[in-house]
């Protein structure tokens, strides 16, 4: 967002503005910013917590609540949350870019909060889906609304970085679930891992009020008008389809499909598959916590590299290095293996995405940047719906645990191909002086 503030705006508080030079760039990493951002990571890591937690209740919700659900069932029911993520991810994102980053994040808190919190209240199968949608459509809208502020807040050369190590939260929240439903579920029961979510209501939401600034500049009277007319004019879902923005705005569309299907489809099954492959509640939810563990590494991991070495071609890297690792699942390795395996499946599943997420931030300009976000996380997750059903169904249809683990691999491969779409037609654009990531 190209202004800056008049000398009365930049005395208000690190809630309300924040100034960018004249590229649109924050000039320096300040304490406010830095604030800002730890407070997005937060409700980044909740809301991850809120994504991977049904991963977690799955089979207690199948043997223990007497709704009848059954493997497909519960798989329709995981698509739930991820289905108002799509929802959340597409509108949230274009929200951010018009009414205002700081609202429509918090905005996006308050219901995934509100919504988890009565999970936990739920009488029968239909109203748990139906809250898992309501809450789905703020944990789609924060990522997108998230990462395009803290775009804004920090020095353009530090963006790929700060925009991969941000989506960290993601894979921790999940780590974070495994952890406390080991004890917590056989202690409290199920319905105790959905009241976690009273803490980001009662502690990062108000601090998000505190130290979360407006990236937007103020719009009263003719201000508004000018920028909703630039709105209308420059942004919105039609210029990311049409020239120069179209080829690579489907490619990162259809990348980040079938990344969220493999990194999705593992969150919400894996418990269950371990369980399935004979293994007890506890060990299952380890198995998980290493799938979260090798994401959280590979946030760090992909942030460095994709610095070195630029954030497609190191997405390309790991979504083949999660291929492969799933695809030796298949073979029924040693128990060592299996969890070296599952690190190795999270750091290429959730580091491709993450690198996607830099890639997306750097590629557009400003005043599409989040509608950009919005885009492919929200398309995107198509994937994320489709992948629980498929789980479901493949295991329904007799086919195994392996059926997944072979479905996950084989959605990472066909990312890596199509990232490598999206370099080859980035090259061709630099090569014109048309655009870089």
């Amino acid at each position: 967002m190209n202004h800056t503030l008049p000398a009365a705006a930049s005395q208000r508080s690190s809630a309300e503005a924040v100034t960018t030079d004249a590229s649109g760039n924050a000039p320096r990493f300040s304490k406010g910013s830095a604030l800002a951002v730890l407070v997005c990571w937060l409700l980044v890591v909740f809301d991850g917590y809120d994504l991977i937690v049904y991963g977690t209740v799955q089979s207690s919700l199948i043997s223990g609540t007497g709704w009848g659900l059954t493997k497909a069932t519960a798989g329709t029911i995981g698509s739930m949350a991820f289905l108002g993520m799509m929802i959340g991810a597409i509108f949230a994102g274009r929200m951010a870019d018009s009414w205002g980053r700081r609202r429509t994040i918090l905005a996006c808190a308050i219901v995934f909060s509100v919504f988890t919190i009565l999970c936990a209240f739920a009488p029968n199968a239909a109203v748990f889906g139906g809250l898992r949608l309501l809450a789905g459509i703020g944990l789609g809208g924060l990522v997108p609304s998230a990462n395009a502020l803290v775009a804004e807040l920090v020095p353009s050369k530090w963006r790929s970085t700060i925009a991969t190590l941000m989506m960290s939260g993601v894979p921790i929240g999940g780590s974070i679930a495994a952890l406390v439903g080991i004890p917590l579920i056989p202690a409290f029961g199920w319905q105790a891992m959905f009241l976690v979510a009273v803490l980001a209501l009662v502690i990062v939401v108000p601090l998000g009020l505190k130290y979360i600034p407006e990236t937007l500049a103020p719009a009263n009277g003719s201000g508004r008008a000018a920028r909703t007319s630039a709105t209308k004019d420059s942004s919105g879902f039609g210029s990311l389809l049409r020239a120069p923005y179209l080829g690579v705005s489907v490619l990162f569309a259809l990348a980040t499909i079938a990344t969220l299907f493999a990194w999705y489809g593992l969150g919400t099954w894996l418990p269950n598959l371990m369980q399935l492959a004979g293994y007890n509640l506890g060990s299952a939810l380890t198995f998980a916590l290493a799938l979260n563990l090798g994401a959280v590494a590979g946030s760090v991991i992909t942030a460095w590299a994709g610095t070195r070495f630029g954030p497609v071609p190191t997405a390309i890297a790991a979504a083949a290095v999660a291929g492969i690792a799933l695809a030796v699942l298949v073979t029924g390795p040693p128990v060592t293996i299996v969890y070296l395996m599952l690190v190795l499946a999270g750091v290429g599943t959730h580091g491709t995405q993450c690198l996607i997420i830099a890639a997306v931030a750097s590629h557009y300009p400003d005043h599409l940047r989040g509608t950009a976000l919005g885009w492919a996380l929200g398309t995107g997750r198509i994937g994320a719906v489709v992948a629980p059903q498929v789980g479901g169904l493949l295991l329904a249809a007799g086919l195994g645990v392996n059926s997944n683990f072979l479905a996950f691999a084989g959605a990472a491969a066909i990312a890596a191909v199509l990232l490598a779409a999206v370099g080859l037609k980035i090259t061709s654009k630099n090569s014109q002086g048309a655009s870089n990531v």
